[in-house]
Protein backbone atom coordinates (compact mmCIF):
# COMPACT_ATOMS: atom_id res chain seq x y z
CA UNK A 1 0.00 0.00 0.00
CA UNK A 2 1.55 3.15 -1.08
CA UNK A 3 0.39 6.83 0.43
CA UNK A 4 0.11 10.29 -0.66
CA UNK A 5 3.23 12.02 0.98
CA UNK A 6 0.82 14.61 1.26
CA UNK A 7 -1.75 12.90 3.20
CA UNK A 8 0.58 10.45 5.07
CA UNK A 9 0.88 12.82 7.96
CA UNK A 10 -3.05 13.71 8.35
CA UNK A 11 -3.67 9.91 8.13
CA UNK A 12 -0.89 9.71 11.38
CA UNK A 13 -3.25 11.88 12.84
CA UNK A 14 -6.46 10.01 12.33
CA UNK A 15 -4.85 6.75 13.53
CA UNK A 16 -3.93 8.40 17.10
CA UNK A 17 -7.77 9.87 17.34
CA UNK A 18 -9.21 6.26 17.16
CA UNK A 19 -6.09 5.56 19.74
CA UNK A 20 -7.69 8.12 21.74
CA UNK A 21 -10.95 7.08 21.19
CA UNK A 22 -10.82 3.44 22.24
CA UNK A 23 -8.64 3.26 24.87
CA UNK A 24 -11.83 3.83 27.38
CA UNK A 25 -13.49 0.51 26.06
CA UNK A 26 -10.84 -2.04 25.78
CA UNK A 27 -7.54 -0.78 23.26
CA UNK A 28 -6.92 -3.83 20.79
CA UNK A 29 -9.81 -5.65 21.79
CA UNK A 30 -12.14 -3.17 20.26
CA UNK A 31 -10.31 -2.21 17.16
CA UNK A 32 -10.11 -6.06 16.44
CA UNK A 33 -14.19 -6.39 17.05
CA UNK A 34 -15.99 -6.52 13.74
CA UNK A 35 -18.16 -2.90 13.15
CA UNK A 36 -21.32 -2.74 14.72
CA UNK A 37 -20.79 -5.07 17.58
CA UNK A 38 -20.89 -3.59 21.31
CA UNK A 39 -17.82 -1.02 21.19
CA UNK A 40 -15.31 -3.36 22.48
CA UNK A 41 -14.45 -5.32 25.67
CA UNK A 42 -16.29 -3.73 28.78
CA UNK A 43 -19.36 -1.41 28.87
CA UNK A 44 -19.72 2.08 26.34
CA UNK A 45 -19.01 4.96 27.68
CA UNK A 46 -20.28 6.45 31.11
CA UNK A 47 -20.90 10.27 29.85
CA UNK A 48 -24.30 11.25 29.11
CA UNK A 49 -26.24 9.99 26.27
CA UNK A 50 -26.12 11.86 22.68
CA UNK A 51 -28.16 11.70 19.68
CA UNK A 52 -25.91 12.13 16.67
CA UNK A 53 -26.87 12.43 12.56
CA UNK A 54 -25.42 11.44 9.46
CA UNK A 55 -26.90 12.90 6.17
CA UNK A 56 -24.74 11.93 3.01
CA UNK A 57 -25.35 12.39 -0.79
CA UNK A 58 -25.33 8.36 -1.15
CA UNK A 59 -27.12 6.99 -4.07
CA UNK A 60 -29.18 3.75 -3.48
CA UNK A 61 -26.61 0.60 -3.94
CA UNK A 62 -23.58 2.35 -2.95
CA UNK A 63 -21.61 0.20 -0.74
CA UNK A 64 -19.35 2.67 0.20
CA UNK A 65 -21.71 4.32 2.60
CA UNK A 66 -22.18 1.08 4.48
CA UNK A 67 -18.39 0.85 5.25
CA UNK A 68 -18.90 4.84 6.91
CA UNK A 69 -22.01 3.57 8.71
CA UNK A 70 -19.69 0.51 10.18
CA UNK A 71 -17.33 3.13 11.43
CA UNK A 72 -20.15 5.26 12.79
CA UNK A 73 -21.78 2.60 14.55
CA UNK A 74 -18.60 1.62 16.09
CA UNK A 75 -17.95 4.88 17.55
CA UNK A 76 -21.63 5.25 18.65
CA UNK A 77 -21.58 2.05 20.72
CA UNK A 78 -18.62 2.95 22.66
CA UNK A 79 -19.27 6.56 23.09
CA UNK A 80 -22.82 5.87 24.26
CA UNK A 81 -24.31 7.79 21.34
CA UNK A 82 -27.99 7.04 19.31
CA UNK A 83 -26.97 7.03 15.96
CA UNK A 84 -29.03 8.24 13.26
CA UNK A 85 -28.50 8.32 9.35
CA UNK A 86 -30.36 9.31 6.73
CA UNK A 87 -29.05 10.21 2.57
CA UNK A 88 -30.64 11.27 -0.64
CA UNK A 89 -28.41 11.97 -3.67
CA UNK A 90 -29.71 15.18 -4.24
CA UNK A 91 -29.15 18.27 -3.08
CA UNK A 92 -32.71 19.69 -2.13
CA UNK A 93 -33.96 16.37 -0.59
CA UNK A 94 -30.00 15.93 1.33
CA UNK A 95 -30.88 19.62 2.56
CA UNK A 96 -34.19 18.57 4.22
CA UNK A 97 -32.58 15.67 6.22
CA UNK A 98 -30.48 18.38 7.31
CA UNK A 99 -33.14 20.20 8.56
CA UNK A 100 -34.84 17.31 10.07
CA UNK A 101 -32.47 16.51 12.42
CA UNK A 102 -31.99 20.10 13.48
CA UNK A 103 -35.72 19.64 14.06
CA UNK A 104 -35.16 16.33 16.48
CA UNK A 105 -33.13 18.41 18.58
CA UNK A 106 -29.54 16.41 17.81
CA UNK A 107 -26.46 16.86 19.63
CA UNK A 108 -24.16 16.73 16.54
CA UNK A 109 -24.45 16.49 12.89
CA UNK A 110 -21.90 14.91 10.65
CA UNK A 111 -22.73 15.65 6.55
CA UNK A 112 -21.22 15.49 3.54
CA UNK A 113 -20.71 18.78 0.71
CA UNK A 114 -20.95 16.72 -2.27
CA UNK A 115 -23.62 19.69 -3.53
CA UNK A 116 -22.50 22.26 -1.16
CA UNK A 117 -24.88 25.42 -2.79
CA UNK A 118 -27.97 22.66 -1.99
CA UNK A 119 -26.78 22.48 1.92
CA UNK A 120 -24.43 24.69 3.18
CA UNK A 121 -27.22 27.58 4.40
CA UNK A 122 -29.27 24.60 6.29
CA UNK A 123 -25.80 23.65 7.93
CA UNK A 124 -24.99 26.98 8.93
CA UNK A 125 -28.20 27.25 10.02
CA UNK A 126 -27.30 24.22 12.41
CA UNK A 127 -24.34 25.66 13.74
CA UNK A 128 -25.77 28.75 14.08
CA UNK A 129 -28.38 27.15 16.56
CA UNK A 130 -26.08 25.54 18.56
CA UNK A 131 -25.46 22.04 17.21
CA UNK A 132 -21.85 21.07 16.03
CA UNK A 133 -21.12 19.94 12.81
CA UNK A 134 -18.78 17.62 11.21
CA UNK A 135 -18.39 17.25 7.75
CA UNK A 136 -16.77 14.05 5.75
CA UNK A 137 -16.00 12.68 2.50
CA UNK A 138 -16.44 15.46 0.63
CA UNK A 139 -16.83 19.71 0.13
CA UNK A 140 -13.37 20.38 2.76
CA UNK A 141 -13.42 23.63 1.02
CA UNK A 142 -16.82 24.38 2.42
CA UNK A 143 -16.35 23.15 5.90
CA UNK A 144 -15.10 26.39 7.43
CA UNK A 145 -17.28 28.74 5.87
CA UNK A 146 -20.14 27.00 6.97
CA UNK A 147 -18.48 26.63 10.75
CA UNK A 148 -18.03 23.21 11.01
CA UNK A 149 -15.73 21.62 13.42
CA UNK A 150 -13.64 20.35 10.85
CA UNK A 151 -13.56 18.04 7.98
CA UNK A 152 -12.80 14.10 7.52
CA UNK A 153 -11.62 12.96 4.18
CA UNK A 154 -9.19 12.47 1.65
CA UNK A 155 -8.23 15.93 -0.70
CA UNK A 156 -10.24 14.90 -3.80
CA UNK A 157 -7.42 16.84 -6.27
CA UNK A 158 -4.34 14.75 -4.44
CA UNK A 159 -6.64 11.62 -5.14
CA UNK A 160 -6.96 12.28 -8.47
CA UNK A 161 -3.35 13.09 -8.95
CA UNK A 162 -2.48 10.46 -7.19
CA UNK A 163 -3.75 8.52 -9.58
CA UNK A 164 -2.77 10.47 -12.79
CA UNK A 165 0.95 9.56 -11.55
CA UNK A 166 0.07 5.51 -11.54
CA UNK A 167 -1.61 5.79 -14.84
CA UNK A 168 1.61 7.54 -16.50
CA UNK A 169 3.86 5.04 -14.65
CA UNK A 170 2.21 2.18 -15.83
CA UNK A 171 2.50 3.44 -19.11
CA UNK A 172 -1.04 4.85 -20.00
CA UNK A 173 -1.68 6.89 -22.69
CA UNK A 174 -5.72 7.64 -22.96
CA UNK A 175 -8.08 7.16 -20.00
CA UNK A 176 -12.11 7.68 -19.91
CA UNK A 177 -13.07 8.88 -16.17
CA UNK A 178 -16.55 7.58 -15.53
CA UNK A 179 -18.73 10.21 -13.07
CA UNK A 180 -21.34 8.05 -11.75
CA UNK A 181 -23.00 11.49 -10.18
CA UNK A 182 -22.98 14.85 -11.84
CA UNK A 183 -22.96 17.85 -10.17
CA UNK A 184 -20.79 16.15 -7.41
CA UNK A 185 -18.17 18.47 -7.08
CA UNK A 186 -15.71 15.96 -5.41
CA UNK A 187 -16.25 13.65 -8.61
CA UNK A 188 -14.96 16.39 -10.62
CA UNK A 189 -11.94 17.38 -8.77
CA UNK A 190 -11.26 13.52 -8.51
CA UNK A 191 -11.03 13.74 -12.47
CA UNK A 192 -9.60 16.82 -12.52
CA UNK A 193 -6.40 16.03 -10.34
CA UNK A 194 -6.05 12.99 -12.87
CA UNK A 195 -6.05 15.45 -15.61
CA UNK A 196 -3.48 17.35 -13.74
CA UNK A 197 -0.33 14.57 -13.56
CA UNK A 198 -1.27 11.99 -16.27
CA UNK A 199 0.95 11.89 -18.74
CA UNK A 200 -1.82 11.04 -21.44
CA UNK A 201 -4.96 12.56 -22.10
CA UNK A 202 -8.11 12.16 -19.77
CA UNK A 203 -11.78 12.36 -21.17
CA UNK A 204 -15.06 12.38 -18.50
CA UNK A 205 -17.78 9.90 -19.36
CA UNK A 206 -20.83 10.57 -17.09
CA UNK A 207 -23.15 7.92 -16.36
CA UNK A 208 -26.50 6.89 -14.59
CA UNK A 209 -25.02 6.11 -11.40
CA UNK A 210 -27.95 4.32 -9.52
CA UNK A 211 -29.13 2.51 -12.76
CA UNK A 212 -25.96 0.00 -12.88
CA UNK A 213 -27.15 -2.02 -16.35
CA UNK A 214 -27.10 1.57 -18.02
CA UNK A 215 -23.32 2.44 -16.37
CA UNK A 216 -22.10 -0.26 -17.95
CA UNK A 217 -24.10 -0.08 -21.42
CA UNK A 218 -22.28 3.34 -21.42
CA UNK A 219 -18.93 2.38 -20.80
CA UNK A 220 -18.94 -0.60 -22.88
CA UNK A 221 -19.96 2.21 -26.13
CA UNK A 222 -17.61 4.06 -24.59
CA UNK A 223 -15.04 1.31 -25.18
CA UNK A 224 -16.65 1.11 -28.48
CA UNK A 225 -16.20 3.65 -29.71
CA UNK A 226 -12.30 4.61 -28.60
CA UNK A 227 -10.63 1.90 -29.31
CA UNK A 228 -6.91 3.35 -28.36
CA UNK A 229 -8.79 3.89 -24.96
CA UNK A 230 -6.19 2.02 -22.45
CA UNK A 231 -7.41 2.83 -19.14
CA UNK A 232 -10.78 3.35 -17.07
CA UNK A 233 -10.54 5.07 -13.37
CA UNK A 234 -13.94 4.41 -12.17
CA UNK A 235 -14.95 6.53 -9.36
CA UNK A 236 -16.81 4.34 -6.93
CA UNK A 237 -16.32 0.61 -6.04
CA UNK A 238 -19.31 -0.73 -7.90
CA UNK A 239 -18.38 0.70 -10.68
CA UNK A 240 -15.21 -1.19 -11.22
CA UNK A 241 -16.90 -4.21 -11.55
CA UNK A 242 -19.33 -3.27 -14.14
CA UNK A 243 -16.12 -1.27 -16.25
CA UNK A 244 -14.78 -4.98 -16.31
CA UNK A 245 -17.87 -6.58 -17.58
CA UNK A 246 -18.48 -3.53 -20.01
CA UNK A 247 -14.70 -4.57 -21.05
CA UNK A 248 -15.02 -7.96 -21.70
CA UNK A 249 -18.91 -7.10 -23.78
CA UNK A 250 -16.56 -4.67 -25.80
CA UNK A 251 -13.27 -6.63 -26.35
CA UNK A 252 -10.86 -3.61 -24.79
CA UNK A 253 -7.75 -4.14 -23.38
CA UNK A 254 -7.93 -1.41 -21.23
CA UNK A 255 -6.72 -1.48 -17.57
CA UNK A 256 -9.74 -1.02 -14.90
CA UNK A 257 -8.41 1.80 -12.04
CA UNK A 258 -10.95 2.58 -9.36
CA UNK A 259 -11.29 4.94 -6.34
CA UNK A 260 -12.26 3.25 -2.87
CA UNK A 261 -12.23 -0.18 -1.97
CA UNK A 262 -14.98 -3.04 -1.16
CA UNK A 263 -15.19 -6.82 -0.96
CA UNK A 264 -15.56 -6.80 -4.58
CA UNK A 265 -13.23 -4.60 -5.49
CA UNK A 266 -10.31 -6.52 -3.35
CA UNK A 267 -11.37 -9.89 -5.31
CA UNK A 268 -10.76 -8.68 -8.47
CA UNK A 269 -7.40 -7.09 -7.68
CA UNK A 270 -6.78 -10.90 -6.32
CA UNK A 271 -7.59 -11.86 -9.89
CA UNK A 272 -5.68 -8.93 -11.70
CA UNK A 273 -9.25 -7.59 -13.37
CA UNK A 274 -8.55 -4.33 -11.44
CA UNK A 275 -5.14 -3.13 -11.80
CA UNK A 276 -5.00 -0.64 -8.93
CA UNK A 277 -7.39 1.25 -6.50
CA UNK A 278 -7.50 3.71 -4.51
CA UNK A 279 -8.53 3.48 -0.66
CA UNK A 280 -9.69 6.90 1.08
CA UNK A 281 -10.69 4.29 4.38
CA UNK A 282 -14.21 5.15 4.35
CA UNK A 283 -14.64 3.53 8.13
CA UNK A 284 -12.29 5.84 9.54
CA UNK A 285 -14.40 9.04 8.09
CA UNK A 286 -17.65 7.54 9.84
CA UNK A 287 -15.64 6.38 13.26
CA UNK A 288 -13.81 9.60 13.36
CA UNK A 289 -16.46 11.77 12.52
CA UNK A 290 -18.62 10.25 15.43
CA UNK A 291 -15.83 10.29 17.68
CA UNK A 292 -14.79 14.11 17.43
CA UNK A 293 -18.40 15.41 18.57
CA UNK A 294 -18.27 12.97 21.60
CA UNK A 295 -14.67 13.92 22.53
CA UNK A 296 -15.88 18.01 21.78
CA UNK A 297 -19.08 17.60 23.62
CA UNK A 298 -17.11 15.38 26.69
CA UNK A 299 -13.53 17.08 26.31
CA UNK A 300 -13.38 20.26 24.46
CA UNK A 301 -11.39 18.45 21.75
CA UNK A 302 -11.31 19.38 18.30
CA UNK A 303 -9.45 16.80 16.02
CA UNK A 304 -6.87 18.18 13.73
CA UNK A 305 -6.95 21.28 15.31
CA UNK A 306 -9.75 22.41 13.19
CA UNK A 307 -8.16 21.72 9.59
CA UNK A 308 -8.73 18.73 7.29
CA UNK A 309 -7.64 15.46 8.75
CA UNK A 310 -6.64 13.24 5.85
CA UNK A 311 -8.15 9.20 5.59
CA UNK A 312 -6.62 9.03 2.09
CA UNK A 313 -5.42 8.55 -0.65
CA UNK A 314 -3.71 5.12 -0.47
CA UNK A 315 -2.53 2.95 -4.07
CA UNK A 316 -3.40 -0.69 -3.53
CA UNK A 317 -2.69 -3.46 -5.51
CA UNK A 318 -2.97 -7.15 -5.91
CA UNK A 319 -0.04 -6.99 -3.73
CA UNK A 320 -2.14 -5.88 -0.61
CA UNK A 321 -4.97 -8.36 -1.36
CA UNK A 322 -3.40 -10.60 2.02
CA UNK A 323 -3.93 -8.02 4.57
CA UNK A 324 -7.23 -6.46 2.77
CA UNK A 325 -9.26 -9.37 2.47
CA UNK A 326 -10.11 -10.18 6.42
CA UNK A 327 -10.91 -6.50 6.62
CA UNK A 328 -13.54 -6.27 3.99
CA UNK A 329 -14.85 -9.66 4.58
CA UNK A 330 -16.38 -7.66 7.36
CA UNK A 331 -17.43 -4.36 6.29
CA UNK A 332 -14.75 -1.85 7.71
CA UNK A 333 -12.45 -1.59 4.27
Amino acid sequence: MRTSRKAATLITVAALGIVAGCSGSGGRSAEEKPAGGSGGAGAPATTARMKIAMVTHSGEGDTFWDIVQSGAKQAAAKDNVEFLYSANKEGKEQAQLVQAAIDQKVDGIVVTLAKPEAVKDVVAKAVKSGIPVVTINSGAQFSKEIGALGHIGQDEQVAGEAVGEELTARGRKKAVCVIHEQGNVSLEERCAGVRKTFGGTVENLNVEGTNMPASTSSIEAKLQAGKDIDAIVTLGAPFAAASVKAKEGSGSTAEVDTFDLNAEVVKRLKAHEVGFAVDQQPYLQGYLAVDELWLNRTNGNVVGGGKPVLTGPAIVTADDVPQLEKYTARGTR
